[in-house]
């Protein structure tokens, strides 16, 4: 089918309503499996974050769509939420999304691409736009300047850590630093002083519900010492079970925990997808602090991974300590960023003001260049990813 022909049977869709969203599931599906997609840009993923948002009065849908003839070759999964004031167009479900881009088929170029964008910006009803989170290569990076699509690459930028290259589990221990080595067996000892330690993947038979129970103990009474909150750890755990349970349908799910006697010490919410382990949700009893339990696990993981052929073990977003002493490689993520009003163009423009009197003020107090505080460039990936500021660190504790 030549382009023309093509382009004549186009139609572009904004769906802004569930009903619609359920609707489109199976074609959604159907070009989700047929292209490989990462489980974040999957119909199931989106939906169930729409269904279990506790938010979601403060949001809306707005998933571009674009059909040729009865065939779907391309999704855009956005929404919107006010914060600051702003209307902020952004992905779908991206507080609790890693990895975001546009689904698409191979048939789908570019300006096609481009087409679906103008008609979710030309609807307006947004202030600002932040497409985060983007990894090298995205189909999104490709409405990066172009004509009339306003997105722009944005400064702000995350980094997801990771490790690749090992032949075993082995390999990968022994290539760790002599106090690492000497700091596992030694945190495996004290553990053992509380207990039996095991370390365990749960299998297709167990039932996820008691990790998962104690999981959202350990992660709210963490977030609650630190003042801090997550729309992934509501109470009725709805979130947190759709999300999971989406892994688990995808036979994507690999639960690992260290239990110290009968008691979960360290629990981590894996997924395995393209020979690589994901690594979504970990946390730890502090109970077992001195024994570095979570630590434990992660290594513990690692080298299940590379004993089973995987590639890599990826991190995910998040600048936790553990992730570059343990990452072999650093990947970072970019983020394009539009104005939809007035409004939005002023406030990117008093943004980018803002940005440059700090660079500015560091330059002169001597400090390097491209490094703002800490809390100061969380607060920023913050706004561009789509979480509030308090829930930055709310997945990786």
């Amino acid at each position: 089918m030549t382009r023309s022909m093509t382009h004549a049977r186009e139609r572009l869709e904004i769906v802004t309503d569930a009903g619609r969203l359920a609707a489109v599931g199976p074609a959604w599906t159907k070009l989700w499996e047929a292209t490989g997609g990462l489980i974040f840009q999957s119909h199931a993923w989106v939906s169930r974050w729409w269904q279990t948002a506790p938010d979601r009065d403060e949001r809306q849908l707005r998933v571009g769509l674009l059909w040729v003839g009865d065939e779907l070759h391309a999704v855009l999964a956005l929404a919107t939420h006010r914060r600051r004031g702003l209307t902020i167009l952004e992905w779908a479900g991206v507080s609790h999304t890693d990895y975001c881009d546009i689904l698409k088929s191979d048939r789908c170029d570019t300006e096609a691409l481009e087409r679906l964008w103008h008609q979710l910006h030309r609807q307006g009803r947004f202030d600002v736009a932040f497409l985060s989170r983007l990894q090298p290569g995205a189909a999104a990076l490709g409405l990066s300047g172009s004509g009339f699509s306003h997105l722009r690459r944005d400064r702000r930028t995350e980094l997801s850590h990771r490790i690749t290259g090992w032949a075993d589990g082995q390999a990968w221990f022994n290539g760790l630093s002599k106090k690492a080595r000497k700091n596992y067996r030694r945190s495996w000892k004290l553990l053992e002083e509380q207990g039996p330690v095991n370390f365990h993947l749960l299998t297709q038979d167990e039932s996820v519900e008691p990790v998962l129970e104690r999981l959202m103990v350990l992660k709210r009474n963490w977030l609650e010492a630190q003042g801090l909150n997550s729309t992934l750890f509501v109470q009725d755990m709805s979130a947190l079970r759709a999300l999971v349970g989406v892994l688990a349908d995808a036979g994507m799910l690999h639960l690992f925990v260290l239990k110290c006697g009968e008691d979960l010490a360290a629990i981590s919410v894996n997924f395995l997808q393209n020979g690589t382990m994901m690594a979504f949700l970990t946390s730890f009893d502090p109970a077992f602090e001195r024994g570095s339990p979570g630590t434990l696990l992660i290594q513990e993981y690692t080298r299940w991974s590379f004993d089973h052929g995987l590639t890599a073990v990826d991190f995910l977003c998040g600048a936790e300590a553990f992730k570059t002493r343990f990452a072999t490689d650093a990947v970072s993520l970019a983020t394009l960023s539009a104005p939809g009003s007035l409004k939005g163009r002023l406030a990117l423009a008093m943004d980018g003001a803002r940005h440059s009197m700090q660079k500015a003020r560091r330059h002169f107090e001597g400090k390097p260049a491209g490094a703002p505080p800490a809390d100061e460039a969380d607060a920023e990936a913050a706004w561009a990813s789509g979480q509030q500021v308090t829930e930055t660190p709310q997945r990786k504790s």
